[in-house]
């Protein structure tokens, strides 16, 4: 019979074979770190001089982890889908959401335990939002200074040059894990607050709670196929991967799988509590804290339900979020900070267009107008199966765009598969797809936001909105 340390060795030689991206799933890796777990425990033991114990726990551990690296064995099959394919690249450098989650979760129960916003007045609440978004801004800029001297190939040194800097953001990082879970429950609050009054709880009570938690967020590989614009698979990926790495990512698959590949950004993700990237604008983070509360309320409904089974779901569930986040930003600025309310501002922020020899103003250039005629073209050259010609007229026109101020680092096919989705507004990446203006004429034809959720939120096709649109 394979002892306990026989088997930990075949483990590693099948764990060589996982991380050339063989096994489609994680079961090797559970039963591996088993393994590293049992070593530990009986070498103590042996220390402790426990012979006949410790024969019989080899022999059971060995038994057991024979059983796992049986079942982990059977796995080691070469992958059929795209998205098992595309995971052979991605594997090391993937976000694990479990880690993430837990930390979340203690930080919403020491909240929870301690009801922090209901012992501040509303005027305080508000200071302690308005000073949280201005710690944010100041970590931002330090953030961007301290990047740029280690950049700057006039500085020898940058280590001991940005001595001081690094020490003042350590202090403000502190100061931020102070501050962030205070200023989270106020707008815990203050959101869940908004929905009682939009008749989007029960008896008072958002169902799911509103918890959100803001972090750096993972990025997301999209694939899609080159003869058609739709996301096919999107696999999370590490907050910090180095813009080089997500290049060669993009171009390692791509090339290998003959796909179009882009990494994105991503604002928020519906996880729970919901994941919020940084920033200084309130009006966008309570849009996406709202937005991103509507998919978690949508999970417990046929519509979101369903996301994952066809694009025009998926894009009548991005729709509905965005439809439902804007709106109810809106009214959430208007309630609790009337004095920001006049103004919409973005977390990025692109430069200006340049201003040409004699001093006058170019004509404004519509983003969404411009991309609407990029997406329907290309539609039109795919259709006919003319792929690279599709290919290099995106590159052409990603050059125009970024000639007038919107720096797209790549325009590509991934690129309209995941922007094209969130369709709350006309024009833009989604073209002349129905569902995003479908989605929109049920939201004016409903008497209430809440109305137009509740109609939509029990829908599982396509063919359900049509019906429900009045001509």
């Amino acid at each position: 019979m394979l002892t306990f340390l026989e088997i930990c060795k075949l483990g590693r030689r099948l764990a060589n074979m996982d991380s050339q991206g063989l096994a489609p799933d994680n079961t090797l890796t559970t039963g591996l770190r088993a393994c590293l777990s049992r070593i530990t425990f009986v070498i103590i033991f042996a220390m402790l001089g426990a012979k006949r114990l410790l024969q019989i726990l080899d022999r059971v551990l060995a038994s057991a982890l024979l059983i796992i690296l049986a079942i982990s064995a059977s796995t080691v099959t070469t992958p059929r889908t795209l998205y098992e394919k595309a995971r052979q690249f991605t594997r090391l450098v993937e976000f694990e959401p479990l880690g993430w989650t837990l930390d979340a979760l203690g930080v919403k129960l020491i909240q929870s335990a301690l009801d922090t916003p209901f012992y501040f007045s509303p005027e305080t609440q508000k200071t302690i939002v308005q000073d949280y978004l201005q710690l944010i801004d100041e970590i931002l800029q330090n953030e961007y200074r301290l990047q740029m001297l280690y950049g700057d190939p006039s500085v020898s040194d940058p280590l001991a040059a940005s001595e001081e800097q690094r020490a003042h953001l350590h202090r403000l990082y502190d100061r931020q894990k102070q501050l962030a879970p205070l200023a989270e429950a106020v707008l815990e609050a203050q959101i869940s607050a908004l929905l009682e009054g939009l008749d989007l709880t029960v008896v008072g009570q958002p169902i799911p709670p509103v918890l959100f938690h803001i972090s750096p967020l993972p990025y997301h590989l999209v694939i899609s196929p080159r003869d058609k614009i739709q996301r096919e698979a999107s696999i999370a990926l590490l907050p910090d991967l180095p813009l080089e790495e997500q290049i060669a990512l993009e171009e390692k698959v791509a090339a290998a799988l003959d796909v179009s590949t882009l990494v994105v950004p991503v604002g928020g993700i519906g996880a729970y509590p919901t994941m919020v990237m940084r920033t200084t604008s309130l009006d966008w983070l309570a849009d996406t804290i709202a937005h991103e509360w509507i998919h978690n309320w949508l999970s417990l409904r046929p519509l979101g339900l369903h996301y994952e089974s066809s694009p025009e779901l998926r894009t009548m569930n991005e729709t509905t979020a965005s439809i439902a986040g804007r709106e109810s930003a809106t009214l959430f600025m208007q309630r609790y900070y009337p004095e920001w309310s006049s103004v919409r501002t973005s977390p990025i922020h692109y430069r200006a267009a340049p201003v040409p020899p004699g001093g006058w103003p170019r004509p404004a250039f519509d983003f969404r107008a411009e991309m609407y005629v990029t997406r329907v073209r290309v539609d039109e050259l795919l259709a006919q199966g003319k792929i690279e010609e599709a290919e290099a007229y995106m590159e052409a026109r990603r050059q125009i765009f970024w000639e007038n101020g919107y720096l797209i680092r790549k325009l590509n096919q991934a690129y309209f598969a995941f922007y094209g989705a969130y369709a709350d507004q006309p024009g833009g990446a989604a073209g002349e797809d129905p569902v995003g203006p479908a989605v929109r004429a049920l939201r004016a034809q409903s008497a209430s936001l809440a109305e137009f959720l509740k109609t939509i939120a029990a829908m599982s096709s396509f063919e359900e909105l049509q019906r429900a649109i009045r001509p």
